[in-house]
């Protein structure tokens, strides 16, 4: 037999050894030549998560394996475009057929958690309440629209007229189809070239300030700068016509972008206008790498099928 103490020294060699192999060194996201992380390459932000928490799930913020494979099996064959039930009207409601969607087909995975909503802070998972001025901004805005539906172009919604999607951003949310979104770097500037409606955003990192609070856009103006490792882009600027949830032109956003794995980077954002919610709101998405290319979008709805709304909108006209 061997020496106690040497069987004890190679038990515990072995203890060692398998502790050692079960422990992954921290990830380091690649650098780009100015030594901060590269965040370039094509990503997706598609996943079933909303942004507001539903009310089957008021109670849990994140769901367990068994229950989110559930919840996306059933979902899926809820909203497939593909499905034949429910009579003519159903099947024209469903429009364009499952093969024109790409709103993926798993909920949203940060870290361990599965997430039933993209809205973490507050904590109920749902957009805060509007201030008394943004109400009546809304009612406005809903009795003008009634007064005047289709006057002119004009009166019809951006994302009609070709002109802005949300999911341009900022904040960058996803949508039923057109999610990828391409990042490219340099020292001076980051751009993001967004697949639905071929929206470019270039973000100086130069330290410049906001232009003139004269001068507005619908995507805001964007700044950027370093915070370690994170990406931070603050967003003012916006023009009240963008009407995000609800907001208005004071509407101020800030982004994080943080590569955490080599497919992944953490996507968080802020929306302050105090002018517009009770208080401000954040929320979480992961941005996974996809293998493209990002191909033209092109917006017919621009081309033609405006002039058939305003055609249409003449002819209930006349029956008045």
């Amino acid at each position: 037999m061997g020496h106690p103490f040497c069987a004890y020294r190679i038990a515990l060699a072995a203890v060692v050894a398998v502790v050692m192999l079960g422990q992954s060194k921290p990830w380091t996201p690649p650098r780009t030549p100015d030594g901060h992380p590269d965040l370039q390459g094509i990503w997706t932000n598609a996943t079933l998560t909303p942004l507001e928490r539903p009310a089957e799930f008021r109670d849990k913020p994140a769901l367990s394996e068994q229950d989110a494979a559930a919840y996306e099996k059933q979902f899926l064959q809820a909203q497939n475009r593909d499905r034949r039930d429910g009579g003519a009207e159903a099947d024209v409601g469903r429009a364009y057929n499952e093969l024109f969607f790409d709103r993926g087909t798993k909920l949203a995975h940060i870290g361990n958690s599965i997430r039933t909503s993209l809205i973490v802070d507050p904590p109920d998972g749902r957009v805060p309440a509007l201030t008394p001025e943004a109400q009546k901004r809304a009612a406005d805005a809903r009795a003008e629209a009634r007064l005047h539906p289709a006057d002119g172009p004009e009166d019809r919604s951006l994302q009609e007229r070709c002109l802005f999607w949300q999911s341009d951003g900022p904040p960058m949310l996803p949508f039923a189809y057109n999610n990828y979104y391409q990042i490219v770097q340099t020292s001076g500037f980051m751009t993001i070239l967004v697949e639905m409606a071929h929206e470019a955003r270039i973000i100086p990192l130069d330290g410049r300030p906001h232009p003139d609070s004269k001068i507005r856009q619908w995507t805001g103006d964007s700044r950027g700068h370093w915070e370690g490792d994170t990406l931070v882009v603050d967003s003012t600027n916006f023009t009240g016509k963008t009407r995000f949830r609800g907001s208005g032109e004071n509407l101020h956003v800030i982004e994080r972008f943080t590569r955490v794995a080599p497919d992944t980077i953490l996507y968080r954002f802020t929306i302050d206008d105090p002018a517009t919610f009770t208080k401000p709101w954040s929320g979480e998405i992961p941005l996974v790498a996809a293998a493209g290319p990002i191909y033209e979008y092109a917006c017919h709805e621009g081309n033609y099928a405006l002039r058939d709304i305003l055609a249409g909108a003449r002819a209930e006209e006349k029956k008045k």
